[in-house]
């Protein structure tokens, strides 16, 4: 049972980081106007992360020992210790988030001159923040993973994915009231245009 528990905790956790890094790879792909090169790269990327992290992550978790907690009264299930691989995942997706940074810094470095658009900024500072985060996180996880306990290093575990899918979430908010106030304002010139007089031209 406690091992029936634990893969379900697993793959929400799965499942809530692949829809965060979907998010960044859609709006990494709008940076460089829709290239269908770039699309490709990072999405063969992903999937070989995606397998490669689900093998890494059931193999590591089904000969993983749980023990009765020797707490009297209290029942449950409680994992002394995990196994060696659990830092493959966050070691993939270190090397998925560095190869998405890169491709939106060369984007920056290129258009940065040239696209003053809000909405372009906005996507340009959120993938940036985002894949820092994600890089910092995914470096502390593959360093507690291999150096302390299971007991702190699962605690690491959880919390970057909880702040990828609250990054994420925010993020996507801001980026819709960016592109509604844009379209707000965008109506007001046209209906103040509309409005103006048009001037009167006197014939000769």
């Amino acid at each position: 049972m406690c091992q029936f528990i634990n893969n379900i905790c697993s793959t929400f956790s799965l499942i809530s980081s692949v829809c965060s890094e979907c998010f960044f790879i859609l709006r990494t792909y709008a940076l460089w106007n829709n290239d269908k090169v770039v699309l490709a790269a990072m999405l063969s990327t992903f999937a070989a992360v995606i397998v490669g992290s689900m093998v890494a992550l059931f193999t590591a978790t089904a000969t993983a020992p749980f023990e009765t907690s020797a707490i009297p009264g209290i029942t449950g299930c409680y994992q002394s210790s995990g196994s060696a691989r659990l830092f493959v995942p966050f070691l993939l997706l270190f090397g998925l988030e560095l190869m998405l940074i890169s491709l939106t810094l060369t984007c920056a470095i290129r258009n940065w001159r040239t696209n003053n658009s809000s909405l372009y900024v906005v996507i340009l500072k959120h993938n940036v923040l985002y894949y820092a985060c994600g890089l910092f996180f995914s470096t502390v996880n593959v360093l507690t993973s291999l150096l302390l306990d299971y007991a702190y290093s699962g605690m690491f575990q959880d919390f970057q994915f909880i702040i990828h899918a609250i990054l994420a979430t925010r993020m996507h908010l801001h980026l819709w009231h960016a592109d509604h106030n844009r379209d707000c304002n965008a109506s007001d010139l046209i209906s103040l245009s509309q409005l103006a007089p048009t001037p009167h031209i006197e014939s000769a």
